[in-house]
């Protein structure tokens, strides 16, 4: 048996490195998320008759029937049966991104630290780099899935109190994603069935973030690579969350590899259009290489297509990019340095002196000068820069002379944009967990459906 599975993941191997190199698409759409289509239709077609109308639902919700009316209306068709969320109805959505650093979590790794505000918010968009090391083997081979179980399993576990089950989760992604797998492009593959060696733990100790009765479901999460991007949303605006849809663009290696991109997730809610885009930019503090983080900017926003393929001739096929929503929201390692280093640079740090750094920011820089992020907003900073940290500690790595740690000098590589009307700010700030040689960064933002 081992034998057989060694045999069959070393054929595989190779045709899941053409697949990336080529850049050829294979479920790179398909995303992981609680709702159940069976599920979805029957609270839909529910609250449909609740409301004084009829509907007819089989007592079973076969496969045949399900397909055959998923053919003739998507799940976007299904908007009128759940009832609007109030237009005049303000949401809070906490925004947060973290370079983790290709560390994988342990079970006790606390993210009430990085998630926990005041007042808890309606919905999560929370995204991740470097979940797992970006070497040869993650960026041209299948996709490491145990990881991101973790993280979400941990994120879950933060929001709502539940028990930490990353086995589950894990099976979970990895079912869901072997699709990847079969290609008639590269002929029948068999599916491997992942084996975890993950452990489960329950701590009743944890308690939710918000201290509140509210659940949270997860409405969509991706993986490419060492990016995760996943949203959550509260669990009585779940089925108010429609048209989910997710693309990936890699930047990486070749232009194409994911080891460097973005994943981003379009949506629906209150009849206004979303999208979310997590990013991983090229790296590198020499001279010009803020020119090729702006062009992984532009192929982002080029590349990034979300599609709805029409069924029918009054329905055709249709694709929309990230600036056709009215509200965006852009997070991620950007990776943007300080434009010039001396002396003054180091005093500055010293005596945290951030104003005065900042206007060394390349981010700011090259968006003043028109490069790049033409349009899109930023809150003020306020906070220290997010990169590079000795690990576990509290200092920055320009300061020592290890040569097991990378010299960095500090900027800050990890922010939160945005773009569209109806979005206010109301705080962005880092918090300072040692897990990693960045520091996590969150943003609350009200949400109003309107766009004044």
């Amino acid at each position: 048996m081992r034998q057989e599975e060694k045999f069959l993941k070393s054929n595989s191997w190779p045709k899941t490195v053409a697949r990336k190199w080529l850049n050829i698409k294979g479920g790179s759409d398909e995303f992981d998320s609680d709702c159940d289509t069976k599920d979805f239709l029957k609270r839909s077609l529910k609250s449909c008759s609740d409301d004084g109308s009829s509907a007819v639902v089989p007592e079973d919700l076969s496969e045949e029937w399900l397909m055959e009316t998923s053919n003739k209306i998507e799940r976007p068709g299904f908007d009128h049966l759940v009832p609007p969320v109030s237009p005049d109805l303000d949401l809070r959505m906490f925004v947060g991104t973290w370079n983790v650093g290709g560390k994988t979590p342990e079970d006790d790794l606390n993210l009430n630290d990085w998630l926990k505000t005041k007042t808890s918010a309606d919905i999560y968009v929370l995204g991740f780099q470097e979940i797992v090391p970006l070497n040869a083997g993650n960026v041209l081979g299948q996709e490491d899935y145990s990881p991101a179980a973790k993280w979400l399993s941990l994120i879950r576990h933060s929001l709502n109190g539940d028990s930490i089950d990353h086995k589950h989760q894990q099976s979970r992604i990895s079912s869901f994603d072997s699709s990847l797998l079969h290609d008639d492009y590269f002929g029948d593959i068999l599916s491997l069935s992942s084996s975890s060696n993950l452990s489960s733990s329950v701590d009743d100790s944890s308690s939710p973030i918000s201290g509140t009765q509210n659940k949270y479901c997860l409405a969509a999460s991706k993986q490419m690579v060492g990016l995760l991007l996943c949203v959550w949303v509260r669990e009585e605006l779940y089925h108010h969350i429609t048209s989910l849809k997710v693309s990936c663009v890699g930047t990486g290696i070749m232009g194409y590899l994911g080891n460097k991109g973005s994943i981003s997730i379009s949506m629906t809610m209150q009849q206004k259009t979303f999208c979310f885009v997590c990013t991983h930019l090229a790296s590198g503090q020499k001279e010009g290489a803020e020119t090729r983080r702006n062009l992984d900017v532009v192929e982002i926003l080029k590349r990034t297509r979300f599609s709805h393929s029409g069924r029918s001739p009054r329905r055709p096929f249709t694709s929309y990019n990230i600036l056709d929503h009215d509200k965006i929201i852009w997070l991620g390692d950007l990776n943007y340095r300080l434009a010039s280093i001396c002396g003054e640079t180091y005093e500055q740090l010293e005596r945290n002196d951030w104003q005065a750094l900042l206007e060394k920011d390349q981010l700011r820089l090259e968006q003043k000068a028109g490069r790049v992020f033409q349009g899109w907003e930023e809150g003020d900073i306020y906070f220290g820069p997010t990169y590079k940290y000795i690990t576990n500690s509290d200092i920055y790595a320009y300061k020592t002379s290890s040569t097991k740690e990378k010299r960095r000098t500090p900027a800050w590589c990890d922010r939160i944009l945005w773009k569209g009307k109806g979005l206010k700010q109301e705080c962005y700030f880092r918090r300072e967990s040692r897990f990693s040689d960045h520091r996590p960064v969150y943003s609350v933002f009200t949400v109003t459906a309107s766009n004044q």
